[in-house]
C-alpha cells in the first residue's frame, strides 16, 4: 500500500468550487494507485474571522477557549472535503484531531506534538481510499482541543508523514519556494531544492512558505516535502537533506515590525546578562539579534517585535527595578534583512559583497550564522536594502 500525505491551505480550500476541485486533485492520485491522507486548513480566512469574531466578545481572549472556537474551522473543511470525494466515488472517512490520535502538549493556541497514533489510520485504508484529517489541532492526555500556532497544518501533515513513513506533499496558491517573496517581487527565483536547513533559517525569517516546526520534523525523520501549487500542473520545490544545485545564497527573507532595545550604562558584570535573558525567557519573550558591549561597563542591544514592547518593557523594569544609572531605550519601525544559503559554509567573500551592496544604508544590528547574514534597518530603507542584496545575489 503506497500513502501519499497531502495538505491544503486555506487559499486551496476557500470556497466550494475549489474544495471540489482539491477532490478531483485527490482523485487523479487514487486511481494512480495510491492511497491518501488529506491535511486541510480552515477555508480562506476563518480562522482570521473567527478570531474577530472572539473580540467582538472580549479582549481576554482565554486560550483553552480560543482553541476550541479556532478548531471549528479545520472541521468544516474536512467534512466538506469528505463530501465532495463521496460525491465523486472515493471512499474516504474525515477525522478530527482526537479521531486521528494527534497527541500534543497542554500550550493552548502554541501546542507541541508529542505522539501520533497511527494505527486507526491504517486500519481504515482497509475500507477507503482517503482519510481526510483536520490539521491545526491536536488534543492532549486529559482530552482538551489544543492548536499548534500559525501554519500548524504544516506541522500536522509532516508529522502524519513521519508516522505512516510517506511521502509528503504541501499545496497552496504559490508554485514552489522561491529566493524571495514572488508576491512582491515577481522576478523572484524558484528553488527547486533546498535543504531542511536553508528552509528553517527562511520560516524562522519571516518566510512565509513553511511552518518552522514542520521543517524540524521533516528534518528529524528524513522526510522530502514537496510544495506545490494546488491551481496548476507546475513542478513545484523540493526541501530535502542535500541542495543539489548549491547555489551560495538560496534566498531573501525580510521581517517586519521589529523593535531595537537598548541596555546601556549597566555593571560590568557578565552574570547580569545571563539573567536578564533567563527572565526574559521565562516571561515566554523571543530575543534576537543580540548585541552584549563592554567598556566601562555592559551596553546590551536586541530586537524583539513591536507587539511585544510593553511586554518587554514590563519585564525589564522588574528585573533592574534595584539598580540604578542605566538607561533603557526602545526604538520601533525596524525591518530585518536576511540571506541564506548553503553554499556560504564553503565561499568566501558572501559578508563583503552583502556589506558591499548596503554600503549607503545604515545598519543598526547584524547577526550571522553558517548560512545566513542578517541586518537591522530603518523601514524607510527597506526596500532599497532588498532590492540591493536581490541584485548582488541574482535573487
Amino acid at each position: 500500500m503506497k500513502i501519499i500525505v497531502q495538505k491544503y491551505g486555506g487559499s486551496s480550500v476557500a470556497d466550494t468550487n475549489k474544495i471540489k476541485n482539491v477532490a478531483q486533485r485527490i482523485s487523479k492520485k487514487i486511481e494512480e494507485g495510491n492511497k491518501l491522507v488529506v491535511v486541510v486548513s480552515a477555508m480562506g480566512k476563518t480562522t482570521d474571522n473567527l478570531i474577530k469574531l472572539a473580540k467582538e466578545i472580549t479582549n481576554n481572549l482565554v486560550p483553552r477557549e480560543l482553541d476550541m472556537l479556532l478548531t471549528t474551522g479545520e472541521q468544516v473543511a474536512a467534512s466538506l472535503l469528505a463530501l465532495a470525494l463521496n460525491d465523486i466515488g472515493i471512499k474516504c472517512k474525515s477525522l478530527n484531531a482526537f479521531q486521528a490520535g494527534i497527541v500534543t502538549t497542554s500550550d493552548f493556541t502554541q501546542a507541541r506534538i508529542k505522539n501520533l497514533k497511527s494505527k486507526k489510520i491504517k486500519y481504515l485504508f482497509k475500507e477507503n481510499n482517503a482519510i481526510i484529517i483536520t490539521g491545526f489541532q491536536g488534543i492532549t492526555e486529559e482530552g482538551e482541543i489544543t492548536t499548534l500556532g500559525r501554519g500548524g497544518s504544516d506541522t500536522s501533515a509532516v508529522a502524519v508523514a513521519a508516522a505512516l513513513n510517506a511521502k509528503c506533499e504541501i499545496y497552496s496558491d504559490v508554485a514552489g519556494i522561491y529566493s524571495t517573496d514572488p508576491r512582491i517581487h515577481p522576478t523572484a527565483k524558484k528553488l527547486k531544492f533546498i535543504t531542511y536547513d536553508e528552509m528553517l533559517e527562511m520560516s524562522s525569517l519571516g518566510a512565509k512558505v513553511l511552518h518552522s516546526r514542520s521543517v524540524e520534523i521533516a528534518k528529524k525523520f528524513g522526510i522530502t516535502i514537496y510544495c506545490g501549487s494546488t491551481f496548476s500542473d507546475e513542478e513545484g520545490s523540493y526541501v530535502m537533506k542535500k541542495n543539489i544545485e548549491q547555489p551560495v545564497v538560496s534566498g531573501l527573507s525580510v521581517m517586519d515590525n521589529q523593535t531595537q532595545v537598548t541596555l546601556s550604562n549597566l555593571p560590568l558584570d557578565y552574570n547580569l546578562v545571563q539573567q536578564i535573558f533567563e527572565k526574559v525567557a521565562k516571561e515566554g519573550l523571543n530575543v534576537d539579534m543580540i548585541s552584549v558591549i563592554s567598556n566601562t561597563g555592559l551596553n546590551i542591544s536586541f530586537t524583539i517585535i513591536e507587539e511585544k514592547k510593553s511586554h518587554i518593557a514590563k519585564t525589564l523594569s522588574n528585573i533592574l527595578k534595584d539598580m540604578k544609572g542605566f538607561n533603557i531605550d526602545y526604538h520601533s519601525g525596524y525591518s530585518k534583512i536576511s540571506i541564506v544559503g548553503i553554499g556560504m559554509k564553503s565561499s568566501s567573500g558572501v559578508a563583503s559583497k552583502y556589506f558591499k551592496a548596503l554600503e549607503k544604508i545604515p545598519i543598526k544590528l547584524v547577526t550571522t550564522s553558517e548560512i545566513k547574514i542578517s541586518c537591522l534597518v530603518e523601514e524607510k530603507f527597506k526596500d532599497k536594502a532588498v532590492k540591493a542584496l536581490i541584485e548582488t545575489f541574482e535573487l
